[in-house]
């Protein structure tokens, strides 16, 4: 092959690789704010999913459970406290599980979602079983704690699966409600970035 094949083939590759990084820029700028305002629009519908009888969610600040960016949130109804949202995350068996819970104003759970997670096929990924979030319904701080045997006032851990149980009940939302706990009490938690602030 002569020096000047070469060259051709060179400014040939070059021309593609500038073309094609120039339609995958412009298809990033047209797409990124689409799929932005539609991840927001999910992310304010599953807020009121948590407590449906709210009509502002408003945003108290960020944290960072695991070093994982989540937030939490004041729900209202006519400028009356109904209750708090919070995102937190888990360190299960195979994965972070990323949950969402509410709680009334005495910090009494009342709803939770699991998000995401990855955990193991047929054991640890019955966290998302409505048997096992029904568990956390009315329980409090002191009553987020997982035991192996059947209880009505702690949470039952799933059959060959307690550490992605206790990665949900005790590392997620157990820890989820003190950092609350300490925020709404004017404690600054560690790894809290109030609202507005930066």
């Amino acid at each position: 092959m002569s020096a000047k094949e070469l060259i051709k083939i060179t400014i040939n590759l070059l021309v593609i690789y500038v073309v094609g990084g120039l339609l995958l820029a412009s298809i990033y700028a047209y797409t990124s704010p689409i799929i932005f305002r539609a991840s927001e629009q999910e992310k304010k519908e599953a807020l009121q999913k948590m407590i449906p009888e709210a009509n502002k969610i408003e945003k108290l600040g960020d944290w960072h459970p695991h070093e994982k960016h989540a937030e939490y949130y004041a729900a209202k109804k006519d400028d009356q406290v109904l209750g708090y949202i919070v995102q937190t995350f888990g360190k299960g068996y195979s994965s972070y599980i990323n949950i969402l819970f509410a709680v009334n104003k005495d910090l009494v759970v009342q709803k939770v979602d699991i998000l995401h997670q990855a955990e193991t096929p047929g054991l640890g990924d019955e966290v998302t079983s409505p048997s096992f979030i029904g568990q956390y319904v009315g329980k409090d701080t002191a009553h987020l704690k997982v035991v192996k045997e059947e209880s009505k006032e702690y949470v039952q851990a799933i059959t060959g699966a307690t550490i992605s149980s206790r990665a949900v009940t005790e590392d997620g939302i157990r820890n989820g409600n003190i950092f609350l706990e300490k925020a709404l009490k004017g404690e600054k938690p560690e790894g809290e970035t109030p609202h507005g602030s930066h």
